[in-house]
């Protein structure tokens, strides 16, 4: 039952169930852009999350940034092992999402390897060799920011 009196009904992210490890599932978005924004982009952050699963991506997190910057709605943060490996991760996100119609609107590091960002406009996917990820610190530089952890694969890297 959602009503006025419930609380969670104006949660502006939450899980929607408690998240299995390796599930990759439980987010739901609530927004003021209607239900058919809100569908479109739970699916295509729930594909980032499960191709970065699915490849076995580090300390998977995801920044709920919507009251905080006109930049972005989301960030979803992950870690590969090595250089190949976040390249790897990176590549497998674009591939995802191209089979399912949506291109970036800008991708940087993917040469590189150590920090590949994905831009998608309405959410960021930022993968990070594990030394860089502990350098910058984007959970500690956001947080203010609803946070969700999301992945199977934790490290103690952090």
């Amino acid at each position: 039952m959602r009503g006025k009196e419930d609380p969670v009904a104006r949660t502006p992210f939450l899980p929607a169930s408690p998240v299995a490890p390796g599930a990759g599932r439980g987010y739901q978005y609530r927004e003021q852009g209607g239900p058919a924004v809100a569908g479109r982009r739970e699916h295509e952050i729930q594909t980032v999350i499960r191709t970065l699963n699915e490849h076995k991506a580090y300390d998977l997190v995801v920044l709920d940034l919507r009251r905080l910057s006109d930049a972005t709605d989301f960030f979803v943060i992950a870690s590969g092992s090595s250089d190949t490996h976040v390249r790897a991760l990176a590549d497998h996100v674009l591939a995802a999402c191209a089979r399912e119609g949506r291109r970036p609107h800008h991708v940087e590091g993917l040469v590189g390897g150590r920090w590949v960002l994905i831009d998608f406009v309405d959410f960021v996917v930022h993968v990070f060799h594990p030394s860089l990820r502990g350098f910058y610190q984007l959970e500690r530089l956001w947080a203010d920011a609803p946070a969700q952890t999301a992945g199977a694969h934790p490290s103690s890297r952090l």
